[in-house]
């Protein structure tokens, strides 16, 4: 099968609205403390939710009909719009009709039919312009579709937080199949009230930082954020070079604590990757604080790479992304193989107790390196349902 190449990405997160951003936060010797402490989405109940930073303002979508008016979609036109220039040159390239786009997203425009909804319980009307196709799933990609001028299949997936993984991994497939010439792949979530509520009912959210594989770990804190990525079969420095997709069904909510879908998953990763595990240089754990989440996790990284390969989760830099995550952290992973010779990792800041019962992982500490640069990076997203994906990102 032809590689599948990703020569450009950008991303949008509480760290910042652009690559150099990100770079600095996940490789910052002294924590950046990125999330902020508010109630804005939980009257009440102050939370750290990795909300974008205020000075980064999100585009008006004033040239887009009212459906697709959502800060869902200003997020991704925001991070699409730092890949316009790729975009413009694969269009012009190969044609509108072979260029595709597949996003991952789960929050749409909810955001806007929780206003919608607070209007008619104040005054019996919705918003003139209200229309409930804002908060399609498929939107977003419609959205991007039309206004990148794009033609090619424009798809949406929504598997919760192993959305924007699989965005990948389903681009790359329409590359080798030789359905289009270039795809824009990613994933994007908001913030909004109905997901911290949502998740709050499970009693997964953290009233504190998150705290990553620590014996002190009380649940995960939501975030928000946008990346999307242009990947080609032209070679390029970077390459996707497997993925893993599994479904174990163990549960609604919760996953499966024998870790058998997460290991399948990466073991598929590493086998279409053709690399063995002394291969993967550092792994990007879904890591999200949980408790169940952090041991099935653990475990499931142990039995297929053992208790040496760095690793690391960025939930405590960004919050949990959602749909957006395997995307975000996709980024990070990328600019983990560029202009990195001495082979820099992303710090997991946590307070330094582990967990008795899990086993031992090699988590970074700030400073750590490899002593060269990096070849191959494993990141980890695990969703709701026991949708699994890991995407394995290389040095060509």
């Amino acid at each position: 099968m032809s590689r599948v190449y990703i020569p450009a990405m950008a991303v949008c997160s509480a760290l910042g609205g652009d690559a150099a951003s990100l770079r600095a936060g996940m490789w910052a010797a002294q924590d950046p403390c990125s999330l902020q402490m508010t109630d804005r989405y939980s009257p009440g109940r102050s939370l750290p939710l990795g909300c974008l930073p205020a000075q980064l303002q999100l585009p008006v979508l004033d040239f887009a009909p009212p459906t697709q008016r959502s800060r869902n979609n200003a997020l991704a036109w925001y991070v699409a719009q730092q890949l316009r220039t790729n975009v413009d040159q694969v269009i012009e390239r190969w044609g509108a009709h072979r260029v595709a786009v597949v996003v991952g997203t789960s929050t749409a425009g909810v955001q806007e039919g929780e206003q919608a909804a607070a209007m008619w319980s104040a005054q019996q009307c919705f918003p003139q312009d209200f229309d409930y196709a804002v908060q399609e799933m498929g939107n977003v990609a419609a959205f991007l579709a039309q206004h990148l001028g794009i033609q090619g299949p424009a798809h949406t997936i929504s598997t919760a937080c192993s959305s924007g993984a699989k965005a990948l991994a389903s681009a790359a497939r329409w590359l080798q199949a030789g359905l289009v010439d270039a795809v824009v792949a990613g994933g994007v979530d908001a913030l909004c009230a109905f997901t911290v509520a949502g998740f709050s009912a499970l009693e997964a959210v953290s009233d504190v930082r998150c705290n990553p594989l620590s014996v002190h770990r009380r649940g995960i804190n939501l975030g928000e954020g946008a990346a999307v990525c242009l990947l080609t079969r032209e070679e390029a420095p970077v390459w996707l070079a497997g993925w893993g997709e599994t479904q174990d069904a163990h549960h609604m909510s919760a996953p499966d604590p024998s870790g058998r879908g997460a290991v399948a998953a990466m073991q598929l990763a590493l086998q279409r990757a053709g690399l063995r595990p002394q291969d993967v240089d550092y792994v990007n754990l879904h890591g999200t604080a949980t408790v169940h989440n952090d041991a099935m996790e653990s475990l499931a990284v142990h039995q297929v790479l053992g208790s040496e390969v760095p690793v690391s989760s960025s939930k405590p830099l960004t919050g949990h992304t959602l749909a957006a995550a395997g995307a975000v952290e996709a980024a990070m992973a990328w600019q983990l193989l560029q202009d990195n010779p001495q082979g820099l990792l992303p710090v997991h800041w946590w307070d330094g107790a582990p967990d008795p019962l899990l086993p031992a992982l090699r988590v970074v500490q700030p400073g750590m390196t490899l002593g060269r640069a990096p070849r191959a990076v494993l990141s980890n997203s695990f969703a709701f349902g026991g949708s699994n994906c890991a995407l394995l990102l290389a040095a060509a």
